[in-house]
């Protein structure tokens, strides 16, 4: 059988850090691919107008699988400055890479798990009766990942036409007397198809996975349309899982409830923001953006990516600092797609057996401030991490 192709993407800031990292240990597991690298990020829109080249789009046509490291993505205003001198004022609009490969692709399920790994100093603990209780932690977030308020249909002074249709609307009347130079207006559109599509797998996966609730984590009591929709389906589609529960939650309700808690929730679905917002509440119950991997994925085209951001700051220390388990983990969620589970099931193993050993630990995990110190206080390097991780898979 031939090898697999994986474009690799490490984008900004720490993904150029970590994505080799996790290349290391999925060979060392026994993962044998050729890799094709591909431009995204900053210093391609600095330098090109377009922080996502054509040619990344094509190399991802044509291979259908990628890991991506981390993007770096700043206001409108500051985006523009930044260009190239030959580039400025030609009209260029900066938007997310990350987004528009998502929209391109239609890498509309988003899965994001937060499992706690025993041991590890930063998962969330409770006080009780003489001690503290340190619940475990499963939970697996789906986000609607294309739609929503990430969909990218907003103005600043909007055109007429879109005045004069919101003006249609009786509660526009706020807003009508407002100049177009005040009036920033963001969408929030959700389709039926996608609803069913991002339910429908949340609830396959629970079934096979053996998840007894499902929670749909919306806001249908203030957003009756989108967030109402979003739950009509799941009523629908959890009649063909009787056996599975099919709670609701506010998305602000939720945020209090994951600190309360926690291990109650197995699988949650939501709309692309609450889902951004959920995702990472839950993360940071299990050690935060350090242990945090997500997919995105389409019919045809998947791509796996830590759900922190560049960290800029951090990346021209040497030796690095940063913790690679999130983009390990996001290597091994990829396996998982493609069948190597064996394969990314000894390598979350590994990475258990380091952190309950609790000899190696990153910065993070030390809950220390970032910095070339982190070190003298007994911090590990980026690689040494690795270097653990690969020692354990024997």
């Amino acid at each position: 059988m031939a090898k697999r192709t994986v474009v690799t993407m490490p984008g900004d800031g720490i993904g150029k850090t970590v994505l080799p990292e996790a290349l290391r240990v999925i060979s060392a597991a026994g993962f044998e691919a050729d890799y094709e690298h591909a431009d995204i990020g900053w210093d391609f829109w600095i330098n090109e107008g377009n922080a996502l080249p054509d040619r990344t789009l094509k190399a991802l046509e044509k291979h259908k699988l990628g890991l991506f490291g981390a993007i770096t993505s700043k206001p409108k205003d500051q985006a523009g400055v930044e260009l190239s001198p030959a580039l400025q004022g030609t009209g260029l609009v900066y938007s997310s890479p990350i987004v528009r490969l998502r929209q391109y692709f239609d890498l509309d399920v988003s899965i994001r798990p937060c499992r706690s790994f025993l041991g590890n100093p930063l998962n969330f603990v409770r006080k009780k009766e003489g001690g503290i209780d340190e619940p475990k932690v499963d939970a697996v977030i789906f986000r609607q990942n294309t739609e929503g308020l990430y969909g990218g249909i907003e103005w600043t002074d909007p055109p007429e036409q879109v005045r004069s249709a919101l003006a249609t609307h009786p509660r526009f009347k706020l807003f009508a007397d407002t100049p177009g130079e005040d009036l920033a207006i963001s969408t929030r559109i959700f389709t039926r198809a996608a609803c069913k599509r991002i339910i429908g797998e949340a609830f396959a996966f629970a079934k096979k996975f053996g998840y007894k609730s499902v929670t749909v984590c919306e806001k249908p009591n203030v957003l009756r349309e989108t967030s109402g929709m979003m739950r009509a389906e799941a009523k629908l589609i959890a009649e063909d899982y009787p056996d599975i529960a099919l709670w609701e939650t506010n998305i602000d309700a939720q945020m209090m409830w994951m600190t309360k808690n926690p291990e109650d929730y197995g699988v949650l679905v939501s709309g692309n923001m609450f889902g951004d917002i959920v995702s990472d509440g839950f993360a940071g119950l299990v050690g935060g953006l350090g242990f945090a991997c997500s997919a995105n994925i389409g019919k045809e085209v998947a791509v796996f990516e830590p759900t922190h951001g560049s960290a800029p700051k951090y990346e021209a220390l040497s030796p690095p600092i940063v913790n690679p388990v999130a983009m390990i983990l996001s290597a091994c969620m990829m396996l998982d797609h493609i069948g190597e589970v064996q394969k990314a099931d000894r390598i979350r193993d590994a990475i258990g057996k380091v952190i309950a050993e609790g000899k190696v630990r990153t910065y993070d995990m030390m809950r220390l401030t970032g910095g070339p110190d982190v070190f003298d206080k007994g911090a590990v390097t980026t690689t040494a991490m690795t270097d653990a991780v690969i020692a354990e898979l024997g």
